[in-house]
């Protein structure tokens, strides 16, 4: 894909979609908002629109801010002739309707959304293939997954997601009967919406992660592992027939992922990103 992309984010108030916007505003010459989405944070959505004045926005409420755009509905504005590039970033099954416009309508999808391709997998993918669309995966494990692969002509014999264990990892039974929701939102690695942060301490987003690899990658479920590894640096990893593995590595941070795939299959530089200093890492724990 050349070019400066013209980008629609959807769900453009959330965690993802946040950052979304922190990496387009870093690299201003590299992608165009055309448009942006969201459900009910109102005033955070008008601040967006005013700064990058995009053409087409949606609201679960139409704002009452004016800036020249035109209020159109998520899958017109997925599918839309000015659009190439769409990042799927809203939660659950919200992001269905418009991840499956954009790929009929042929555009680059960029896929935060795991809970897309839990629902109806199958279907994404096939409607991807017959219209000549493509899947970019924003998770940090599957874009580590996508980035090991690439160069690569024999299929891996296994893939290896990590996870860091949450904030319970180390608790026992006892202590597990008096968490809180308050505790389960204080994610040791990671900042990340409610939903996926509660996902992340039972354990529950790895299951998702699973599924989602199994359709992004056409991988049997049998050959999909979970590895804990709670500093979150080597994001995923896999396994070759010779023995051999590839991972990849990086500090834990979504906007890693979202620049890759706004980038492939180039690299862009930002200077906002942060780099490992191995001189503060003495080990990586499993």
């Amino acid at each position: 894909m050349g070019g400066v992309r013209k980008i629609a984010v959807l769900g453009s108030t959330g965690s993802i979609g946040r950052q979304a916007l922190d990496v387009i505003r870093a690299l201003p010459g590299e992608s165009k908002v055309i448009a942006l989405t969201a459900n009910k944070n109102l005033k955070l959505l008008e601040r967006q629109i005013l700064e990058f004045q995009p053409k087409m926005f949606c609201s679960s409420i139409k704002p009452g801010v004016s800036c020249g755009g035109q209020f159109l509905p998520a899958e017109e504005i997925a599918s839309h002739p000015d659009v190439d590039f769409v990042i799927v970033a809203t939660v659950g099954k919200a992001g269905l309707s418009p991840t499956l416009a954009a790929l009929r309508a042929g555009k680059t999808v960029a896929l935060a959304t795991k809970e897309v391709l839990v629902m109806a997998g199958e279907i994404i993918v096939h409607e991807a293939s017959i219209h000549h669309a493509q899947i970019l995966p924003i998770d940090s494990e599957h874009s580590a997954i996508w980035q090991c692969l690439q160069g690569e002509e024999s299929k891996p014999q296994t893939l290896l997601l990590t996870a860091s264990g949450g904030p319970f990892y180390h608790y026992s039974r006892t202590q597990l009967a008096e968490v809180t929701p308050e505790q389960a939102l204080q994610h040791p690695v990671w900042k990340m919406g409610k939903k996926v942060t509660i996902d992340s301490a039972t354990l529950m987003n790895k299951g998702l992660e699973v599924i989602e690899a199994h359709w992004l990658f056409s991988f049997p479920f049998d050959s999909i592992e979970i590895l804990i590894h709670p500093q979150s640096i080597i994001h995923s990893m896999v396994e070759f027939t010779d023995g051999s593995l590839k991972a990849q590595l990086s500090w834990p941070d979504m906007r890693l992922p979202i620049q890759y795939a706004l980038s492939y299959p180039k690299r862009w530089p930002n200077p906002g990103l942060p780099h490992l200093d191995w001189n503060k890492i003495n080990s990586l724990d499993f």
